[in-house]
């Protein structure tokens, strides 16, 4: 388990920067593409389409598809998935940037990290929510936001908790993508119009059985004038007229394909209302659409499961194409942030795949785990098992991994994937995402951008270039508000940062007297410098109130010291962990 940022940065997990003679060359290297991005010259292509639609099969991989078309074929009689109607242009790499809290490289990327590259066509760090690398982060523009400048109506679907990290990299910035009630309330203010999901918990309170302290924002969404649903019949309700609309039809993601009921909506319903909403628009829309419960069954390693949800998203790409062709002036491309779970179709050297069973599955693993846990007996799993697959000649091994457990956190419901997997004749690496390339797929005048072999940055770079948006003032008009800085809070409830990354950002120049052990920072006549030894601070010479604090060779201080150097009133946004530019 990943530690979260206060753990991280309370336990020196951080490479030492008080090498203060060497003036942020490393920085500077994490910040170049950041920077450029944001002083370019705004430039307007002509606009080869109005609208854009992203379409994400998160942990959507080449086995993936393939074991969707396997079924098709089998039991629905479609030769062919509705992708593969000459809608496939090529690849897309997914590797991300190594991690500033863990020993990660990059190679094998989150959804987060991915979901960052492929909306605003930047690289950063696993966990990263549209910000940059380093220890003090700079936020991206998306082409949702580079959208909104243009007036265009934006929105963002998925499957999954409306606030998890590939929805979120689209219209929200925070350092850690757990930071999930950060996210619903940027959301409110993100000038997004159509959000649909699950995660109702990260926007109302412990008392409501969600995840936030401070209050329910389902109101304030009312009062700004969202139109809200909360299951099937409420968001068939929802006018083409409203405007905007916030559906959260699941506390937290919404059920699998073969656990829902009549009142949880899917995700092509989902899809087409908020295309009915949006493309009221005159000016156009960008639009997000995530089928984000591939990634979870491959987690799981439930292949039935994941077949389910690869069918529903090739039936949104037939909604979503089939408007584009209509329209005839959006564009449509399809991806994934990553492969999960490391499928294989076939196993232990034997040249077949049980195709025929991979519809016995009437229920997910999700759905069985609570009464697998009450399982007492050998009989019980086979009970289970038989009344969920048909499968009634299960042997002792099988009911012993079952009742064991895989060895995960998924527990019994980990081993009864094990065995379900084992008779479908696929395999899985493991429990986590792999490193492999994605498909893309594209219909419409983005398709020639992005057919080849391409990076995941580029699905941004051609979807902004396609509608004439400009990422590059997107950037700008954010990282002009905000800074994402790493931070410690001392015992006294004390927020301080980093000295020299900070200092760095903000242009202020330090430096280091090996003889009195004093580091000093200096801007426009300003200076601060702090004795090492007892963190004593000394402004323009003077004695202060202000402390520094010396963390396992780092030097932080508190964000007054760096008010006083620049003459700004920046402020310390605690709930989303940004500072404020005032």
């Amino acid at each position: 388990m990943k530690k979260s940022l206060k753990q991280i940065i309370g336990s020196g997990l951080t490479v030492s920067l008080l090498s203060l003679s060497v003036c942020g060359a490393a920085f500077a290297a994490d910040t170049t593409a950041a920077d450029t991005a944001a002083s370019a010259p705004a430039v307007t292509p002509a606009a080869p389409s109005k609208n854009l639609i992203v379409l994400i099969g998160d942990g959507m991989g080449p086995a993936e598809v393939t074991a969707a078309r396997y079924y098709s074929k089998k039991f629905l009689n479609k030769p062919h998935l509705e992708l593969d109607g000459g809608y496939y242009v090529g690849k897309a790499t997914t590797y991300s940037e190594p991690s500033p809290y863990t020993t990660e490289s990059g190679a094998v990327t989150d959804s987060a990290a991915a979901g960052t590259a492929f909306s605003t066509g930047n690289k950063t760090y696993n966990n990263a929510i549209s910000v940059s690398n380093g220890d003090v982060a700079k936020p991206y523009g998306s082409v949702i936001e580079a959208a909104m400048l243009q007036g265009k109506a934006t929105g963002v679907v998925s499957t999954d908790n409306i606030t998890g990290a590939t929805p979120a990299v689209w219209a929200s910035h925070v350092r850690q993508r757990s930071n999930q009630n950060a996210i619903a309330s940027q959301y409110l203010t993100s000038g997004l119009d159509v959000i649909f999901g699950g995660g109702k918990i990260n926007f109302t309170t412990k008392e409501e059985k969600g995840k936030r302290t401070d209050k329910n924002i389902i109101p304030d969404y009312e009062a700004a004038g969202f139109k809200t649903a909360f299951d099937k019949k409420g968001l068939d309700a929802i006018p083409a007229t409203a405007g905007k609309a916030l559906g959260l039809f699941a506390g937290a993601e919404i059920p699998y394909v073969l656990d829902r009921d009549d009142n949880t909506p899917g995700l092509p319903q989902m899809a087409q209302k908020a295309l009915d909403i949006l493309s009221q628009n005159k000016n156009g829309f960008v639009l997000m659409v995530e089928q984000g419960r591939i990634d979870h069954a491959g987690h799981a390693n439930d292949l039935p499961a994941n077949i389910q949800e690869m069918l529903e998203l090739d039936a949104t790409f037939k909604t979503l194409v089939d408007f584009a062709k209509k329209d005839g002036n959006t564009s449509v491309v399809v991806t994934a942030d990553h492969e999960t779970g490391g499928l294989t179709l076939g196993i232990n050297n034997v040249y077949e795949l049980n195709v025929d069973l991979f519809n016995k599955e009437k229920h997910s693993y999700e759905y069985l785990d609570g009464i697998l846990k009450k399982a007492q007996t050998a009989d019980d799993i086979r009970k289970i098992v038989a009344d969920n697959t048909g499968f009634t000649d299960l042997t002792d091994e099988e009911v012993a991994l079952i009742m064991n457990g895989d060895g995960s956190s998924y527990g019994r419901a980990g081993g009864y994937n094990a065995v379900i997997s084992k008779r479908l004749a696929i395999g899985w690496t493991g429990h986590g995402h792999t490193g492999v390339d994605v498909g893309v797929w594209a219909y419409g005048p983005i398709a020639s951008l992005v057919k080849g072999d391409v990076d995941n940055t580029d699905i941004a770079k051609s979807g902004a270039k396609v509608i004439g948006a400009d990422l590059a003032a997107a950037t700008k008009q954010l990282q002009d508000k905000y800074i994402f800085p790493m931070f410690k809070v001392t015992r006294d409830n004390q927020t301080l940062f980093t000295a020299k990354a900070l200092a760095e950002a903000l242009d202020i120049k330090v430096t280091w007297d090996e003889a009195t052990k004093t580091v000093t920072l200096a801007k426009d006549n300003n200076t601060v410098s702090v004795l090492v030894e007892t963190g004593a601070v000394t402004v323009n010479g003077a004695d202060s109130t202000l402390k520094g604090n010396i963390d396992n060779g780092k030097l932080y201080l508190p964000l007054e010291a760096f008010n006083k150097l620049t003459g700004k009133n920046f402020t310390w946004d605690s709930f989303n962990e940004r500072i404020v530019k005032n």
